[in-house]
């Protein structure tokens, strides 16, 4: 019962990640891309979690907060360079 739900909610993690990519590449300008990016972020988070859920140890929890933690850190870097041009002041 398990292993179904996770072959189903891979599945729709994957599209969804299919379709971030597709948003990445056709956004009309830097901040749809930047969104995007951010959004990737938190979908390959999922994946992670639904892999640690898979094999059932709790290291890839860990990863996927550091991997968010990072995350969120570029999204910052990212949207106060499109905002001022550059990151550090």
């Amino acid at each position: 019962m398990i292993a179904a739900a996770i072959t189903i909610a891979g599945g729709a993690i994957c599209l969804a990640i299919l379709l971030t990519l597709y948003r990445l590449a056709v956004g009309p300008d830097a901040t749809d891309r930047v969104l995007a990016l951010d959004t990737l972020v938190i979908e390959t988070i999922a994946l992670i979690v639904l892999g640690g859920i898979a094999f059932g140890t709790a290291m890839y929890f860990e990863a996927a907060l550091l991997f968010a933690m990072v995350g969120f850190v570029t999204t910052v870097a990212f949207c106060k360079f499109l905002l001022r041009g550059n990151v550090i002041e």
